[in-house]
């Protein structure tokens, strides 16, 4: 079985608790990406209902995702030994991916978040269980896929950029998820010169960089600087760029059927389906097309992963796309 794996993701996975609130409001501070969610403090306040997702995540979602475009997917992660971790395993199952490699810590609990969501945006409270990490044996999948993991984890990554060093036939996919953006550069540097493609959105490749530069483009030229083949840097609903060393290409959006009902997992969309249309053979610029119609679809609906789309379903928005939903050379 490892040696026919498609796509092997690596993260942390967790339950999402959606709260849906109204009595709320947005406090803009000093920028644009400096916002505040207010609740009154000492207040009660209602909410319009609450809905538990399992077993999402960064990269349990890219697994969904690229299950659902037809590859053959399996997910690295760790859970406790509660309910909450038996309900990850099941729901990860129900999506088509296979589990064989989540460890279950029979004295430890599993993630679980609370999603404060108001409006079309969330504020997630998180927290990550220790877990102690240990990558198993996943053979030789074409891809592995790697995202967001708890604070004790530096020991963790130097073991799967041992691993993609012994098996050159892996291509690396990388999203850094917040503690790995805090790590930096230079902690990460061999895991960066390992890395395939590179995803992060604009704000945090800004952090990665230590620079204010905000032109999206520069930005993955100067992240491709640092070791990755192809970088490529989202800047929400104004497109992504994708930088290959030669080229440099911007994506506009796919247009939304109606406003963003909830934003979360857009960006993991992008970037799983992405890396998946590379898997199958497809073009930089054929990868581009695919990964914008997936988040289109996820903030349609609650949470990471109900708008995940069957490659037919994929395709189909594909073919009714506008005459200028194209990747443009820049």
């Amino acid at each position: 079985m490892n040696d026919n794996l498609d796509f092997v993701a690596i993260g942390d996975t967790t339950t999402d608790a959606f709260i849906r609130i109204k009595q709320a409001h947005v406090h803009q501070t000093d920028g644009e990406q400096d916002k505040e969610l207010c609740l009154e403090n000492g207040a009660k306040i209602p909410y319009e209902f609450v809905k538990v997702i399992p077993a999402v995540g960064n990269s349990a979602n890219a697994a969904v995702a690229a299950a659902r475009l037809g590859l053959r997917s399996a997910l690295v992660a760790d859970v406790g030994g509660d309910e909450h971790g038996k309900e990850d395993i099941d729901a990860l199952k129900a999506n088509g991916v296979i589990t064989n490699f989540v460890k279950i810590h029979a004295d430890k609990t599993s993630n679980y978040h609370y999603v404060l969501w108001y409006k079309a945006e969330r504020t997630i409270l998180i927290k990550h269980e220790e877990y102690e990490y240990k990558l198993p044996d996943i053979g030789t999948p074409k891809w592995m896929y790697f995202s967001s993991v708890g604070e004790n984890s530096l020991l963790y990554h130097k073991e799967i950029a041992e691993y993609v060093r012994n098996h050159p036939s892996i291509k690396l996919a990388f999203q850094p998820g917040t503690f790995q953006i805090k790590l930096g550069y230079e902690t990460l540097k061999e895991l960066y010169e390992l890395t395939e493609v590179f995803f992060c959105n604009k704000e945090e490749a800004q952090i990665i960089l230590k620079t204010k530069e905000d032109n999206p483009a520069t930005l993955a030229q100067m992240v491709e600087k640092l070791g990755p083949k192809i970088s490529v840097i989202t800047d929400g609903p104004k497109g992504a760029y994708v930088y290959d060393r030669t080229n440099m290409w911007f994506m506009p959006t796919y247009p939304d059927p109606a406003p963003p009902y909830e934003r979360t997992g857009a960006g993991d969309a992008f970037s799983g389906t992405f890396t998946s249309a590379l898997v199958l053979g497809k073009s930089i610029e054929d990868a581009l097309r695919w990964g914008p119609i997936n988040s289109m679809s996820v903030v349609q609906k609650i949470g990471a992963q109900e708008g995940l789309l069957s490659q037919h379903d994929l395709l189909e928005y594909l073919k009714t796309a506008p005459a200028d939903y194209q990747p443009k050379k820049i």
